[in-house]
């Protein structure tokens, strides 16, 4: 990328609203202005949170049709006057958008695909967003699996690039103080703790896996809890939804009541922290719903970030935020007992046999080199040029697929929902 470029970034997805697709965008816009000068067009809202290296206009978050007249107008007035080099969605859903700012100013288009904005199963959008997609000068995506979505939906593979999602890595790990405290507060001391973080929607599957897998760890180990820090989102588009109360009343059904604690939304980076490094197993129980995918699966590499192994179904863009034997264990989707069998085994290996390798697995995701991929990724070559993939991964089989079940630890190197701006301002730091 040239002295100086100029970046136009466009998303319905930053804080206030808390996700993952929220804190990538952040980050995005915060990693690129350290390369380029970026303006950002976002939710109304934003601009109190946005990063201090950015200047930010906002629109209405609702209702959805005039948050996109409103940015869109916004970007194409911002576009014609400023004159940027690239125009970035942050999400297929404003990509339309993009192309349209990008075609009146000159700019390149780009867009970052996480997944579900390719398959989203409504005739219009396929009809609309589909076409825009291949017409893009540049796509990003999340994940390998995301990339065979862009592929299958008609995107040219010279045009597409893999920059996986980054973490911020803790600078020193909690003080036993902290953790012995939280534990005290939450009734944990002497407990196995099963740590699930996320959105409570239909996709992320807890339910299920408290139905299905839980009662049966719970017998192995009857002082197993699973902690939930989550809630089910208001603002989200295309999400299902599982409450606290159903997943409750599936407990009770279960006979796992008294093994759950849900801790509701956490968005104090020192508290999460301390979450992180309580627990013993990070459970990641996504399913596999071919029109609603995981796109990546940003929280298995924050808990490997922390030492944390995550347990989870080989699904979507799941193969690669967790790398089998080393940052956890991966099975096959749909297989409860092997996912129950599996988590058992970390709780019995202990934590420290995993703590050093998941963190130098996630070391991997560090923001400022994934920013500095999408900075390369952006650079939009021409149609016809050569195509080198920025961050090609490969796919990881799964723990019980029987050809890699004897795999030792290798130890080598969501609508969401709002916050207040302090409690934002305190998980979303200045960079």
């Amino acid at each position: 990328m040239k002295a100086h470029p100029r970046i136009l970034h466009l998303t319905r997805n930053l804080p206030p609203l808390v996700g993952g697709m929220e804190r990538l965008n952040w980050h995005m816009a915060a990693e690129l202005a350290k390369q380029a000068d970026v303006r950002v067009i976002g939710p109304r809202g934003a601009a109190v949170l946005k990063p201090a290296s950015v200047t930010l206009a906002e629109a209405p978050l609702k209702p959805l049709f005039l948050f996109l007249i409103i940015a869109f107008f916004k970007t194409l007035w911002t576009a014609l006057r400023w004159r940027p080099d690239v125009i970035l969605a942050g999400s297929g859903l404003t990509a339309p958008l993009v192309w349209l700012a990008g075609k009146a100013s000159g700019a390149r288009s780009a867009a970052y695909l996480h997944g579900l904005d390719i398959t989203v199963n409504h005739g219009l959008y396929r009809r609309v967003w589909h076409p825009v997609l291949k017409r893009l000068d540049c796509v990003i995506v999340n994940s390998t699996p995301t990339q065979d979505l862009a592929l299958a939906a008609g995107v040219s593979s010279n045009r597409v690039n893999i920059v996986h999602p980054g973490v911020s890595l803790p600078a020193t790990p909690q003080s036993a103080e902290r953790i012995e405290a939280f534990k005290a507060q939450h009734g944990l001391h002497g407990k196995k703790i099963l740590l699930s973080v996320g959105r409570l929607t239909t996709r992320k599957g807890l339910r299920e896996f408290v139905q299905r897998a839980l009662p049966t760890i719970v017998q192995a180990e009857p002082d197993t809890v699973l902690v939930v820090v989550g809630e089910a989102p208001r603002n989200s588009l295309g999400a299902g939804l599982q409450t606290v109360e159903s997943i409750q009343a599936q407990a009770e059904q279960s006979g796992v009541a008294g093994h759950l604690r849900f801790l509701g939304v956490i968005t104090d980076a020192q508290v999460l922290a301390t979450v992180y490094e309580a627990a013993d197993v990070h459970v990641f129980p996504v399913r596999h719903i071919p029109d609603d995918p995981e796109g990546f699966g940003m929280v298995a590499i924050e808990a490997a970030a922390h030492g944390l192994p995550t347990v989870a179904f080989a699904t979507g863009g799941v193969v690669d935020a967790v790398r089998e034997g080393q940052s956890g264990r991966l099975v096959r989707p749909g297989d409860y007992a092997g996912l129950a069998q599996a988590a058992l085994e970390v709780l019995g290996d202990g934590l420290e046999i995993w703590q050093a390798s998941s963190r130098i697995f996630a070391a991997q995701f560090a923001w400022p080199a994934q920013g500095r991929k999408l900075a390369r990724a952006l650079q939009c070559p021409e149609p016809g040029a050569e195509h080198v993939a920025v961050n090609p991964d490969p796919y990881v089989r799964c723990a019980s697929d029987p050809a890699t079940a004897d795999h030792p630890h290798s130890g080598v190197p969501t609508g969401a929902e709002r916050m207040s701006p302090s409690e934002a301002t305190a998980r979303f730091p200045a960079a």
